[in-house]
């Protein structure tokens, strides 16, 4: 008898197992594209999720939402692809936070007949049918071209890396520093160190960068500073902001939210490089539906990126950029 409830109690167990792994069906009268960022937390992402909701809305096809809670968490974005392979999901728009860790899944989900769009950040590999995303190497030039002229094209910058793997982020350090190598008046004295996945990592980083640099006088040996994401950028802000230096260095940044454009207004932040996130969300999601319908697309779409400042914030283009409506899009799925 004792046995038999044993038995009895792990067939349960394994029943409540089974019930709760299963997923949503899907449904397979509807395209339904699974859409996979790096990391849901960022104001970046939510803009993405828009640009997405609005291509499915139009399009009258299905998106499904889900990636990583933090921008390091490479395992956690294989087991989605994964997941949405095993799924059979119609296509993938993919944002990989790894450039080589992600190419075995993409090539999985390929040889399971399930196309794949990246968008945002390259991917080492040509088993994507479409690479939707910003000239990360032009934006990087931009900066570096503008902290130059902000410096009078003389004096000693640092730079914030964001981490090891991010293609989008590398390309954009690679593209300012190129930049800046034009100017023998400028030195850069720091450009090896990593702010990671989170605004705290990054705020951290920006501590212990900042500490060597500073004079006896509590004022900084630096005059220009470049970060090429959005949580660099905030931490670095924060870093700044805490240390009463805020305003007193030369600080062109990357993406944008609602504090950074605050700093912005206040001159805390004297530049910050803007893609477009919605319109990356929404041409990912629409090029995959095209391609799923025999339409020709392009292998390679660039969507641009712009210098916002205090002078320029309050342009239609610009000021669209700083603030996205994204709000109206999610409160719709």
């Amino acid at each position: 008898m004792r046995n038999f409830l044993l038995n009895l109690f792990l067939v349960f167990l394994i029943a409540i197992s089974i019930s709760c792994s299963k997923k949503a069906p899907i449904d397979k009268s509807r395209i339904t594209i699974a859409v996979i960022p790096k990391g849901t937390t960022h104001e970046f992402w939510k803009s993405i999720h828009a640009g997405a909701i609005k291509a499915a809305q139009e399009l009258d096809v299905e998106i499904i939402w889900k990636g990583p809670l933090k921008e390091d968490d490479r395992e956690s974005q294989i087991t989605v692809v994964e997941d949405f392979i095993t799924r059979n999901v119609s296509g993938i728009v993919l944002a990989p936070l790894d450039d080589t860790a992600l190419r075995r899944p993409v090539n999985e989900a390929a040889r399971a007949g399930i196309n794949v769009v990246i968008i945002d950040s390259a991917l080492d590999s040509s088993d994507q049918v479409s690479f939707v995303s910003t000239d990360n190497y032009i934006g990087g030039q931009k900066a570096g071209e503008h902290l130059a002229q902000l410096l009078n094209q003389k004096g000693k910058i640092a730079v914030l890396r964001y981490q090891e793997g991010s293609a989008s982020t590398q390309q954009r350090e690679q593209g300012f520093l190129d930049a800046i190598a034009k100017y023998p008046g400028i030195k850069v004295v720091s450009a090896n160190q990593y702010g990671g996945a989170t605004t705290e990592t990054a705020y951290k980083a920006s501590e212990n960068l900042l500490a060597p640099l500073r004079n006896p006088d509590q004022t900084l040996s630096i005059d220009g500073i470049f970060t090429p994401n959005e949580s660099t950028t905030f931490g670095m802000l924060r870093a700044l902001q805490d240390n009463a230096f805020a305003g007193k260095v030369k600080f062109v940044g990357f993406d944008s939210s609602e504090m950074l454009v605050k700093a912005l207004k206040q001159g805390q932040i004297n530049a910050l490089i803007l893609q477009d996130p919605m319109n990356m969300g929404y041409l990912g999601v629409k090029t995959m539906v095209a391609h799923l319908r025999g339409e020709q697309i392009e292998k390679q779409i660039d969507t641009g990126s712009v210098v916002a400042t205090s002078e320029n914030m309050n342009d239609p283009q610009i000021d669209k950029l700083l603030n996205p409506d994204f709000a109206k899009w999610l409160a719709t799925n």
